[in-house]
């Protein structure tokens, strides 16, 4: 009774020891972030495009909400979806419209800030999505192996050999144009990736001595697959994640500038620039600023995510 006493006491005092490690990592990553001139321009611009995409998109569901949409555009320059005025047609930017104006007479700079919400929300909601249903069948392909690992990786297999983009696209004709329909298609093809990359940090986990130990003293395995292998896999896979949070805007954006997502008139950073390019050069601004505005946030995050990358990588190294 002693020996298992000492034993379970060990196994507190590993866990002890592992919290406090994942503390000091945290203190010593947010460090690094905050000195380096590549993470802080990428934390801003992220910052900034978080901040006023939770902000717009609160104003616009409480709008919803109280069947208000005007306070949707509160904060706005000028309405986002007025209705079309000749009078305002492509006019160049000026005080009165900071980024001109589109063919319909709408502010681009309020259609932009308006759309932001819509962009963040499909991030998120992609990213979060494919990282359960990848996290869960990698760790299960990983950790239990056998036949469960050889189904689960010929299936990831297949999505993973179509190209990713026309797969979303032949998903979304076929379940139908709108926002729920790109956030399904993209879901589905973003999943296959952290599937794999889950199975290969389950592999090198689950022979790791305190998940034996664990094992041996009858801890759950639900616990052992969430505390210590999900736990311990997710930090380098979070550097993965930060930067497909900017490839997932561009993929977003890029089905809009196809036509599939977001429908008229409510605007997408996608489709305006798709629309602008009938216009161009006269127009230059009608496709410039939302263009520009989808590569400053996808830099952002790539920024972020790369010096994010750096810490892992010397994690690993040390």
């Amino acid at each position: 009774m002693d020996i298992i006493k000492k034993a379970l006491g060990f196994r507190g005092d590993v866990d002890a020891q592992a919290s406090t490690n994942r503390s000091s990592q945290n203190l010593s990553t947010f460090y690094y972030l905050r000195h380096k001139k590549e993470a802080i321009v990428g934390m801003t611009i992220i910052t900034v495009f978080v901040v006023w995409s939770v902000i717009e998109g609160s104003l616009q569901l409480i709008g919803d909400y109280l069947r208000k949409p005007s306070l949707g555009w509160v904060l706005l320059p000028h309405d986002p979806i007025a209705s079309p005025n000749i009078a305002t047609s492509l006019l160049p930017p000026s005080l009165s419209y900071p980024l001109g104006t589109n063919f319909e007479g709408q502010d681009i700079l309020s259609r932009l800030m308006y759309a932001a919400p819509k962009d963040a929300m499909a991030a998120f909601l992609v990213v979060v999505s494919a990282v359960i249903v990848g996290g869960l069948l990698g760790i299960a392909a990983g950790y239990y192996g056998g036949w469960i690992d050889e189904i689960l990786m010929r299936l990831t297999d297949a999505f993973l050999a179509i190209p990713g983009l026309i797969l979303a696209i032949a998903l979304s004709i076929l379940i139908g144009p709108g926002f729920n329909s790109v956030l399904i298609s993209l879901t589905i093809i973003w999943w296959p990736v952290y599937a794999r990359l889950f199975r290969g940090q389950t592999l090198t986990l689950k022979y790791r001595g305190f998940v034996e130990i664990s094992r041996l003293f009858g801890v759950s395995e639900f616990k052992v697959l969430f505390k210590h292998i999900f736990m311990n896999a997710v930090d380098p896979i979070i550097a993965y994640m930060a930067l497909d949070f900017g490839t997932v805007i561009l993929t977003y954006s890029t089905l809009a500038f196809l036509g599939i997502g977001v429908q008229p008139p409510y605007p997408e950073w996608g489709s305006m620039a798709s629309n602008g390019l009938s216009f161009f050069p006269r127009a230059w601004w009608y496709t410039f600023f939302p263009s520009l505005t989808i590569l400053l946030v996808v830099i952002g995050f790539i920024l972020f995510g790369d010096s994010f990358q750096d810490v892992i990588s010397g994690r690993v190294v040390d």
